[in-house]
């Protein structure tokens, strides 16, 4: 028997089962406990008293036909105790808005997921523009603070400290979680395409799909740009976002050898790549280009479509690719496109003016923890011939790195630098 009164091989289930929820389910759950109330931490906190429930009843009784619905179920009791013990509001009234299941129609719209709904919602005027973003990563697709603290090149404390002051203010302000009217959508669709595409990109880490949770969140994350299309099929940068994700998933397998080594781009095999898939981010591409409305995705998109030309082609383009950085750096700004601009640059005009491009960012506090950097770092100052300054930025970047492939290449990179 297991400490909880389990047998052994039912306290696995139990955790399997719930791990396999917590993955597929947590942002819709959290959304159906939170529509309604307006009170997201207070959604959290007892869903995760319901996961805790469950591995305390589950080993015992057996996994239930439907773990979503006994977790809802038990929930919504949870947050019912948790409404009469802070008395806010009509208790009445609280209690009918957890006990409601789903978004109705009327209050759904056009949207045709409940996910989608809360991404919206979470787009409300009186939330700072700058953590609506974030608040979407973690309230609906479940990421965790430090996750979408390195999405957004920041510290997790600074992270974890800002979304909780905007769930403080849905609950002391009563911002609604409303979804907007049909014409609201267009107005508010930038926070929204910039949580699926993060939320995306950080599934994608993962090519060959040994971690479950990643994988899903990146399919997931390709559902709902498909969904935005579907919603908003004349929104240039819907169709740029997911051209743009197709472009990264139709070589994302190619990623890895037969051995499991991390591949770059420049070597991958092309015949691997998923070529339907290409054409059907082309084909979104175009249809974008149509609108005459560039924006980020689409030129992020246009980016990809260069590169796939290069690889396939053996055709260098590095001078298209620095246009479009350039005009990418002049309507989004960041130091993640600096870095990218800097690499094309390196290999248009030599490693010396990538470098020269990269010292105003030298001291970014931003770049600290981003891998990508130190990389392109290391490799820049070793084609410079600054052997010790490369050598330290590849310890860097090793140390930094969480993909054991990619921290092998690294360490063969700093080998072949530095020979033991």
């Amino acid at each position: 028997m297991t400490p909880g009164g389990g047998e052994p091989q039912f306290d696995h289930a139990a955790h399997v089962t719930a791990e396999a929820v917590a993955r597929r389910s947590y942002g819709k759950l959290v959304a159906l406990l939170a529509m309604r109330t307006r009170d997201v931490a207070a959604a959290e906190d007892a869903l995760a008293d319901a996961f805790a429930a469950a591995l305390a009843d589950w080993p015992r009784h057996g996994c239930p036909a439907n773990p979503e619905g006994w977790l809802m179920t038990v929930a919504r009791r949870r947050a019912i105790d948790g409404a009469r013990h802070r008395r806010i509001g009509d208790e009445v009234t609280n209690q009918l808005a957890i006990l409601a299941d789903e978004i109705d129609q009327r209050e759904a719209g056009a949207l045709p997921d409940r996910r989608l709904a809360l991404l919206f919602a979470c787009t409300h005027p009186a939330l700072d523009a700058a953590i609506r973003t974030p608040l979407m990563l973690q309230v609906v697709l479940g990421l965790d603070a430090k996750t979408v603290a390195s999405a957004f090149l920041t510290s997790p404390s600074a992270m974890a400290k800002r979304l909780a002051r905007a769930k403080t203010k849905i609950r002391e302000a009563g911002i609604p979680f409303t979804v907007p009217e049909p014409e609201e959508l267009p107005g508010r669709i930038d926070a929204v395409l910039q949580a699926v595409y993060a939320a995306y990109a950080e599934g994608w880490t993962d090519p060959v799909g040994g971690d479950t949770m990643r994988r899903d969140l990146a399919d997931e994350a390709l559902f709902l740009a498909r969904l935005l299309v579907e919603l908003l099929p004349d929104e240039p940068e819907t169709l740029g976002l997911l051209a743009l994700m197709l472009y990264a998933q139709a070589r994302r397998d190619a990623r890895r050898d037969a051995e499991g080594n991390y591949v770059p781009l420049s070597a991958q095999d092309t015949a691997a790549w998923n070529a339907p898939m290409i054409v059907t981010a082309d084909a979104l591409l175009r249809r974008a280009s149509t609108c005459r409305a560039i924006g980020r995705f689409q030129l992020e998109a246009a980016l990809q479509s260069a590169h796939v030309y290069r690889c396939r082609t053996g055709r260098p383009n590095w001078d298209e690719v620095v246009q479009l950085y350039d005009a990418l750096l002049s309507i989004a700004a960041s130091p993640v496109v600096a870095v990218n601009r800097a690499i094309a640059l390196g290999q248009r005009d030599g490693p010396q003016a990538a470098l020269d491009a990269l010292a105003p960012y030298e001291d970014d506090a931003r770049l600290s923890d981003y891998q990508p950097y130190w990389a392109a770092r290391a490799d820049l100052l070793a084609r410079v011939g600054a052997t010790r300054e490369a050598l330290e930025a590849y310890d860097v970047a090793i140390g930094l790195e969480r993909d054991p492939a990619v921290r092998r290449f690294l360490q063969g990179k700093r080998s072949e630098l530095a020979p033991t």
